[in-house]
């Protein structure tokens, strides 16, 4: 975080730099024409490039007035931020002013939270130039990235740590039945670190690769993802059911992302339930999006976490995740799986009254039954095929 901010800082100050000199240097003369430019072509054109800036420019004459700003700057103007910001330009300008560059970072609490890189260059002939620009982006993705090393290491550390500390328990032990507890605990610990390990590259093949164009049943999906609920669930009670699922929807898009989004958001659904509560999957298709929704009636989501369970790793009830070997990566997974497709991923819940997820993929994904019959005969060939495929496999396991 700190060496984004650093370079955002470095590149604002430069900008400044650049645009002070630009300032204060005399009207060149063109390249094409020995003709000099005058000093309001100059102007006009210099004042439109810094227009067009991103990054906010605000000019101080020698009495530390302001002068200009550029569009970027002005957009501040009459916002509770705009207020702030003034403040802050108002005294890197004075501190350039006296000769000093000047370079720092403001964290300004919204909502939404947002970090500026404000900094400031004297002028050669008096003044300074001030530059604004938004770097909440970067410290954001700075901060996903720590978080990331960090949730990682600990991740791993724990079952690897356990397996060791089991392994030398079992070399001295003599006892049959605590060397099968023991056996039984290594191996539960040595599974929860291969979950982890699969899912982060499964998530890595996810984010680096563009998804298949194959022709998908949406039903067969749902299927698949209700079944694997069922298995998560080992008996303990949770009713699965699926509503409204057209057996005829076929949708353009890779097969695996899809099963792996659907199944992973019935997981969830399943292992946040208790026995006896229901979790209904129900697909919607209207003008705009095809939907698969998965709801729940378990412990639901407390509204502060809400914008955060799609991030890799984050878990609401941290004792639960354990206790039912969840990773935490695969709510991150759906979500990219949705923005592969070109879909979003929807999120709504009640603590203690359940949640509701759903995959909102577009419309234009979804073969129209008015396609050519030739084309429409191939797709369902096509499903045909695989599933077929996937049964002789079944078989032979």
């Amino acid at each position: 975080m700190i060496l984004a901010v650093v370079l955002a800082l470095i590149a604002g100050a430069s900008i400044g730099f650049i645009v002070s000199r630009l300032l204060a240097a005399r009207p060149p003369a063109t390249v094409e024409s020995s003709t000099p430019a005058s000093v309001d072509e100059v102007s006009s054109l210099l004042t439109s490039a810094v227009d067009h800036l991103e990054i906010g420019v605000v000019v101080a004459n020698l009495s530390d007035r302001i002068v200009y700003r550029n569009s970027a700057a002005r957009a501040f103007e009459g916002t509770h931020i705009g207020v702030l910001v003034d403040d802050q330009i108002s005294s890197i300008i004075a501190e350039a002013g006296a000769g000093r560059s000047v370079a720092r970072v403001v964290e300004l609490q919204g909502p939404p939270k947002t970090w500026l890189a404000i900094g400031a260059e004297p002028t050669p002939g008096g003044g300074a130039v001030a530059t604004i620009q938004d770097v909440s982006e970067r410290v954001r993705i700075d901060a996903m990235r720590t978080d990331f090393v960090t949730n990682i290491s600990h991740e791993l550390k724990t079952p690897v740590g356990a397996v060791a500390v089991l392994a030398e328990a079992l070399i001295e032990e003599t006892e049959p039945e605590v060397i099968q507890r023991l056996a039984d605990h290594l191996v539960e610990e040595a599974h929860r670190a291969v979950r982890t390990i699969d899912d982060l590259l499964k998530l890595s093949q996810i984010e680096s690769t563009r998804p298949g164009d194959t022709v998908v049943n949406l039903a067969s999906i749902v299927q698949t993802a209700v079944a694997r609920g069922r298995a998560v669930d080992g008996g303990r009670g949770v009713e699965i059911t699926a509503f409204d699922t057209d057996d005829d929807l076929l949708i353009r898009g890779d097969e695996r992302q899809l099963t792996s989004a659907v199944g992973n958001l019935v997981e969830n659904a399943v292992k946040y339930s208790q026995a006896g509560d229901v979790v209904q999957v129900r697909t919607r298709v209207d003008d705009k999006a095809v939907e698969v929704m998965v709801a729940d009636q378990g412990i639901g989501i407390p509204s502060r976490d809400l914008d955060r369970v799609f991030e890799r790793f984050y878990r609401v009830d941290k004792a639960r995740s354990r206790e039912t070997g969840g990773t935490g990566l695969g709510l991150s997974i759906v979500r990219h799986v949705a923005t592969n497709h070109g879909g979003e991923v929807l999120v709504s819940s009640q603590e203690g009254e359940g949640s509701t997820f759903v995959l909102r993929l577009p419309v234009d994904l979804v073969i129209r039954a008015e396609e050519p019959v030739e084309e429409i005969d191939t797709a369902v060939a096509e499903v045909a095929e695989v599933e077929e495929s996937r049964d002789r496999e079944s078989g032979r396991s």
